[in-house]
């Protein structure tokens, strides 16, 4: 008998392979019925995939670069537009058993005519913004959840019926623990390490209107240290002259900036950072693994309270103002022990992690998927 084939599917940014690596691995250590691949649409991506295999052990899994080159060619080196690439690609996918994603572009498919594969979504973080709660999760036949919350508000609203979600706990952790761990950035000088991690999303992140007087406050300031990591999507596009604009910070002794590079996805800042800086980046709960302060930027002028899309920001102070960005940092700091209680709540609500690891409850729950369908 024909073993199933089954699709782990990459076509947007590398920081995405986190989420569904290792449940690709441990589906094609545990389960030799099934044919595992890994489909992307750059060579540079399906070299990075690579290489946390092979930091991992390795595993019985096949690479697939999806054409067409000249679209590659196109993008000048970068990701190929998604909608375009499912769309040359749609049949090739439809010969698939399963097409897991951590996207939800690939929801496209199914308007294209694709039917037989199931379509899984493993999600590709665990916040609480309303976006990736819409229309299209209606689309796939298994929805992960990392935890209770996501899982009762896809419910809750009715975007996935109970039958399609597997809350299963958060993959990414399991390939974090499993690779080496890269070394934390050094400072010349003392004191504790603020995370500064906008969001890209123009109109809730605090980059466009309050971006450098942040940078400028930590660079000016005598008493901490400050990691710029932005989401990976916010300088994904820039110029050549928008990322030279941070040159000036490149041999500063507090400051280390990082517009996208590796240890902006696997969560070596959220692991080296004392404090959070942020504004509505899922990266929040990923840096609460362990409970520590949190700084939120409120630049929109959102009407957060009681809105769950910014149930975080219950996490710690959240600033309408950044004129004393230095003294709301030692506040934060000092004053951590009164927002330690609804952090370990939020992080509970948010991860369900038993002693099974996650990227195996993930794996199992795809394959009896296959199995029922059979």
């Amino acid at each position: 008998m024909a073993k199933k084939r089954v699709c782990f599917l990459y076509i947007a940014q590398h920081h995405q392979v986190w989420h569904s690596l290792s449940v690709a691995v441990a589906m094609a250590r545990g389960w030799p019925n099934l044919k595992v691949e890994i489909a992307a649409t750059t060579q540079e991506l399906l070299d990075y995939v690579a290489g946390l295999l092979k930091e991992l052990g390795g595993a019985p899994i096949a690479f697939v670069l999806l054409p067409p080159a000249w679209m590659r060619r196109l993008s000048g080196g970068g990701a190929p537009p998604k909608a375009p690439m499912l769309i040359a690609n749609a049949l090739r996918l439809g010969r698939y058993d399963a097409v897991i994603t951590p996207e939800r572009t690939t929801a496209l498919l199914r308007k294209l005519g694709v039917r037989h594969p199931i379509l899984v979504y493993t999600q590709h973080g665990a916040g609480d913004r309303e976006g990736p709660f819409e229309p299209r999760l209606r689309v796939f036949d298994l929805v992960m959840a990392a935890g209770p919350k996501q899982r009762d508000r896809m419910i809750g609203e009715g975007w996935v019926k109970p039958e399609n979600c597997a809350m299963v706990g958060y993959p990414k952790f399991d390939l974090v623990d499993a690779l080496p761990q890269r070394p934390a950035p050094r400072f010349e000088r003392p004191g504790p390490v603020a995370l500064y991690n906008p969001h890209f999303h123009p109109e809730l992140s605090s980059w466009p209107k309050w971006g450098w007087q942040v940078l400028e406050a930590f660079a000016t300031g005598d008493r901490h240290n400050l990691i710029f990591a932005p989401h990976i999507r916010l300088f994904e596009t820039a110029s050549s002259e928008e990322r030279a604009a941070f040159k000036r910070f490149a041999e500063h002794p507090r400051i280390h900036v990082d517009l996208g590079g590796p240890a902006a996805a696997d969560m070596t800042y959220t692991r080296a950072a004392d404090l959070y800086l942020g504004d509505v980046s899922s990266q929040i709960y990923e840096f609460l693994r362990t409970p520590k302060p949190c700084l939120f930027l409120n630049a929109s002028g959102a009407d957060w309270r009681g809105d769950p899309s910014f149930h975080h920001w219950l996490f710690g102070p959240v600033l309408d103002r950044v004129d004393d960005l230095g003294d709301a940092v030692d506040l934060a700091l000092a004053n951590h022990a009164d927002f330690h209680a609804v952090q370990a709540e939020g992080i509970a609500q948010t991860f369900d992690i038993t002693d099974e690891p996650s990227s195996l409850r993930a794996a199992r729950a795809i394959a009896r998927r296959l199995e029922s369908r059979a």
